[in-house]
């Protein structure tokens, strides 16, 4: 995932100045002034309004580095591919040994064959040595196939915890002071990602309404992502006698995705990989562990998360953590 660009232009009036700024959030230093900003993404870059009180108003541009292809698998993903998976660098050497040796045999017995062809006086060993060419050459295919299988099997896995590994940096504010990564809900909360316009996130939050208390208690939170620019709108009841309910509805639509570029990239992706129509709103539900447990078109089930998902406290939840469902 691609991070906050480095080199900004700032452009004051009619005076044209370069400075190296370093943008790690919401927050810039110039000549040691601190500066507020308000963050507005375009699709060639990001474009930052930044005001000072004493100076006036300065419009800086940060160019963003190019983004990491999503296809590139990190040190990391390979690693975790082979503590899943301990066995499978032997399994695919011996494949490969195997596909050695009958490749030899079969170049032997070929020379042998056309010796024998050529002798009239060894005619009588040509059909055994037409039938170890057959097993050579079956042998042959055979391991090629399961060495091809294995290597696919691997490519997809390793594709799969890339892409995990680039939603786990993904950024989310919880609130106006607060922002980390999704790789850091691991463990405490399961995260169910809305990608949408703004009508589609708003039908959802209704739709969720009658099953907020059991969606809490089993650690869901929602992180609502409108793909139209526009923000949702969220109504709550704030009359007394619903007031803990409403501040479980408030707990459980609290996440807010930013740099929005990112989320947009990877979503993209997924959508490409899942053979999903760009503008189809879709929504993916992570184990507590972070990993991709469903995703569908549409709206999420939320009564089917309530039943199969267990409570994240209780005597049963340490028990029941892995019953997340299996990994997409």
């Amino acid at each position: 995932m691609s991070t906050v660009a480095q080199l900004a232009t700032a452009t004051t009036g009619s005076a044209n100045f370069r400075q190296t700024l370093k943008c790690l959030g919401f927050s810039f230093h110039i000549n040691g002034h601190k500066l507020t900003s308000v963050f507005t993404t375009t699709t060639t870059g990001r474009t930052v309004t930044i005001r000072n009180r004493a100076r006036g108003r300065l419009l800086i541009t940060c160019s963003t580095a190019k983004p990491s292809s999503s296809t590139e698998i990190s040190s990391s993903a390979r690693i975790r591919s082979e503590v899943l998976t301990p066995f499978r660098s032997v399994r695919m050497f011996f494949y490969l040994a195997f596909i050695a040796q009958a490749s030899l045999g079969g170049l032997i017995a070929i020379t042998q064959l056309i010796g024998a062809l050529a002798n009239p006086s060894r005619a009588d060993a040509v059909a055994d040595i037409a039938k170890g060419l057959g097993i050579d050459i079956g042998a042959a295919a055979l391991f090629a196939f399961l060495y091809y299988r294995e290597n696919k099997i691997k490519n997809a896995q390793m594709a799969r915890l890339s892409r995990e590994e680039n939603l786990s940096n993904l950024k989310l504010r919880v609130d106006e002071k607060k922002i980390i990564t999704v790789s850091e809900f691991r463990g405490l909360a399961r995260l169910v990602i809305l990608a949408g316009p703004s009508s589609f996130i708003t039908k959802a939050f209704e739709l969720s309404e009658n099953f907020t208390e059991q969606l809490v208690e089993r650690g869901v939170l929602v992180v609502p992502f409108c793909t139209d620019g526009n923000v949702p709108s969220f109504e709550f009841d704030e009359t007394e006698e619903m007031k803990e309910l409403t501040n479980k509805r408030r707990r459980l639509w609290q996440l807010v995705p930013v740099l929005t570029p990112d989320w947009s990239e990877w979503l993209d992706e997924q959508k490409k990989l899942a053979n999903v129509s760009p503008e189809s709103p879709v929504y993916l539900s992570l184990r507590l562990d972070g990993r991709v447990r469903g995703s569908g078109v549409g709206y999420p089930p939320w009564n089917a998360f309530v039943a199969q998902l267990p409570p994240v406290k209780g005597m049963w939840s340490g028990l029941l953590d892995g019953m997340d469902g299996r990994v997409l």
